[in-house]
């Protein structure tokens, strides 16, 4: 008998048959390969990540606190009616030459000349312009305040689809003052303004004695109008 006939054969393995070199945590597999495939899964993991990420927050779309909104331009800038001034009255020329009479939303003639004695705001807004909406309130509650001294508030509105659109402006901001839909553009042409909200305040004497281009805040409303309200 040989010598390897006589050391018999190999011991069987205590796992019941697996060579110790393949046993692994889970499964067949080994800790090397489960750590290599966790490896692979987090490294694409973070390739979608960076791929989906956008390169930059995108800018905010809220304005700094000190924002605040400007004339809106409708036409280019002319040369318009200037302080110490009598304005126009509040009619205008239509394409034929005739005169054009200004009328408030429900209907009534108001003049310049049947304000004499009051001091009068006269504001060329529209009601799709930002800058007007933000001004709206102001010149609503000065009126409110002042009209009892005798202010006067008068608006314009310019570039409407129609009239309706103004009367639920109107509606909506409680509007007390008088309101003229100039649908023709008129007025706006005679005046000879080119932005959004215009302002003109006359004194008693119907002389301007202001011209503001854009919106005001409710301290600039009132230092505007007091020394005119404060002269009899």
């Amino acid at each position: 008998m040989s010598a390897d006939a006589a050391e018999g054969p190999p011991p069987a393995p205590r796992d019941g048959g697996r060579d110790p070199a393949r046993r692994g945590l889970v499964g067949p597999f080994t800790a090397r390969q489960l750590g290599a495939a966790a490896l692979i899964v987090a490294g694409t993991a973070v390739a979608l990540l960076a791929a989906t990420a956008p390169i930059a927050a995108p800018a905010p779309s809220v304005a700094p606190p000190d924002a605040r909104p400007t004339q809106y331009a409708i036409g280019d800038a002319v040369e318009g009616l200037a302080v110490g001034q009598r304005p126009p009255e509040l009619s205008g020329v239509g394409p034929s030459g005739s005169t054009i009479p200004a009328t408030t939303l429900d209907g009534r003639a108001i003049t310049l000349a049947g304000l004499r004695g009051k001091v009068v705001w006269v504001d060329f807004w529209a009601s799709w312009c930002p800058p007007c909406q933000a001004e709206t309130p102001v010149l609503r509650d000065l009126y409110e305040r002042d009209r009892g001294r005798g202010l006067e508030v008068v608006a314009v509105s310019v570039q409407e689809s129609t009239a309706d659109d103004v009367r639920r402006y109107v509606a909506t901001y409680a509007l007390p003052y008088p309101v003229i839909a100039d649908l023709s553009g008129a007025v706006f042409r005679a005046w000879r303004v080119y932005g959004l909200p215009t302002q003109f305040i006359l004194d008693r004497d119907g002389v301007i004695r202001a011209v503001v281009q854009g919106p005001v805040d409710a301290a600039t409303a009132a230092a505007l109008v007091e020394p005119l309200l404060a002269t009899p």
